[in-house]
């Protein structure tokens, strides 16, 4: 999202001068070093973990203190490339993926690899590490984060409709595959009640990571160029999913402009019983679902494979910070496997430490943590993250080509030929 209001451009100023240009100067003999900390964590039972943690580091910490600073997922990268500009980034940074590879080789970002603590590093797979791995303009690989938290997708479905359409319950040992999901769609399209709903308002990324139950992977490269391809696997889905909106009408075609949490209303009314989401969502269903209305999270389907594409949350040191290293102790202890299980339960997501996910606040069958959980070992590095562009190729080719084909105002032909033409002329400038 690009700012564009004078209240956002206030926003960075004020977040700038929040944050004082990397924890400020070195302190005085006798005073505490300070350190600034970006968190965009929002909901309401996020927010308060990490204000906890970092009281509780204070508490432990009199020497290196933390300051903490709220961002917002909004508009964070277009605030990080003018803090960055101007010197005044935080010392650590809360993003996702995604965003580190444009930074790392701008030379905004520390290389983290040779200051891991090994506790902290053999706690986190290494499907994990590699969502933060990039080139290091010096013929290596640089880790430029520590990943924490992840998202896999799922499905929330309608206890009453999924019992009464008598179809196999599908867990995380043995989900269905697209074959069987469709066929349990279409069983429970009827009486005015669809089996299931796609909010398409922001189509890419999961239909990018969903495509891997195939092995698509919409990019490859060559000679160190990338390009985009839509083959027969990149297709797999993206025909599933149109299918079930035209061909089988099992998928409420009102959902398909909303964005995630919009048909919700519609799903605790019995408009439809299934809907493929992110974890996250399970939150909102959880506080806000009528007390009559029973919901359990199932497993997303698989293909040729379960694998689904992982983005990572993620802490990074900012390359200006006068105080790396004792960043670098706050983040540990910020994301040891206990406090990675407190923060994995206030944003209802995944964690990537191995302690955590062990941890019983998140193995409770509970609002689905079992099945969530246990997805996490369906999850590999993006594709999409290692190509340089992809937010440009995602904002002005694929989200309009996507919308326009799940719309059905164009083939899958059409939007096959527009995502690779258009998005190789976005990428080209790139890789030049």
């Amino acid at each position: 999202m690009r700012i564009t209001s004078a209240l956002a451009v206030a926003a960075v100023l004020t977040l700038a001068a929040a944050c004082g240009g990397g924890g400020g100067e070195s302190p005085a003999p006798g005073e505490p070093v300070t350190i600034d900390f970006l968190s965009l964590a929002w909901q309401k039972e996020s927010v308060a973990a990490n204000k906890q943690l970092v009281d509780e580091w204070n508490k432990a910490n009199p020497d290196i203190q933390v300051t903490y600073v709220q961002g917002s997922w909004d508009n964070v990268n277009d605030q990080l490339v003018t803090q960055f500009s101007g010197g005044t980034a935080p010392d650590v940074i809360h993003n996702d993926s995604p965003a580190l590879s444009g930074f790392a080789s701008d030379g905004y970002l520390m290389d983290l690899k040779d200051k891991l603590p090994a506790e902290l590093k053999s706690d986190i797979p290494q499907s994990a590490w590699d969502t933060v791995t990039f080139d290091d303009g010096q013929g290596g690989q640089g880790v430029y984060g520590v990943p924490f938290l992840q998202e896999s997708q799922v499905i929330i479905a309608n206890k009453k409709l999924l019992d009464a359409a008598d179809v196999r319950v599908p867990t995380p040992d043995d989900p269905w595959t697209w074959d069987e999901f469709s066929a349990a769609a279409k069983k429970m399209t009827k009486g005015g009640t669809y089996g299931v709903a796609w909010p398409m308002k922001s189509p890419v990324n999961k239909t990018l990571n969903l495509a891997l139950n195939f092995g698509g992977t919409f990019f490859q490269t060559t000679d160190g160029k990338t390009t985009v391809k839509v083959g027969p696997e990149e297709r797999e889905v993206l025909q599933r999913i149109h299918d079930q909106l035209y061909k089988d009408k099992s998928a409420d075609p009102a959902a398909l402009g909303q964005g995630t949490a919009d048909p919700l209303p519609a799903f605790y009314q019995g408009k439809f019983a299934m809907l493929p989401t992110g974890v996250y969502l399970r939150q909102q269903v959880a506080e806000q679902a009528p007390d009559d209305f029973e919901w359990v999270t199932l497993p997303a389907p698989k293909g040729t494979s379960a694998s689904q594409g992982a983005v990572s949350q993620t802490l990074s040191i900012a390359q200006d910070s006068k105080h790396p290293d004792e960043a670098m102790k706050f983040i540990a202890f910020f994301l040891n496997g206990a406090n990675q299980a407190k923060l994995a339960k206030g944003d209802w997501l995944l964690p990537t430490s191995q302690q955590a996910a062990a941890d019983p606040a998140i193995t409770t069958k509970e609002n689905g943590w079992d099945v969530a959980t246990a997805s996490a070992k369906d999850l590999v590095v993006a594709p999409f993250l290692k190509v340089n562009g992809f937010d440009e190729w995602k904002t002005k080719v694929a989200t309009p080509v996507l919308q326009e084909y799940f719309a059905d105002k164009i083939s899958l032909d059409d939007a096959a030929k527009r995502l690779v033409e258009d998005g190789n002329k976005v990428l080209e400038r790139y890789y030049r």
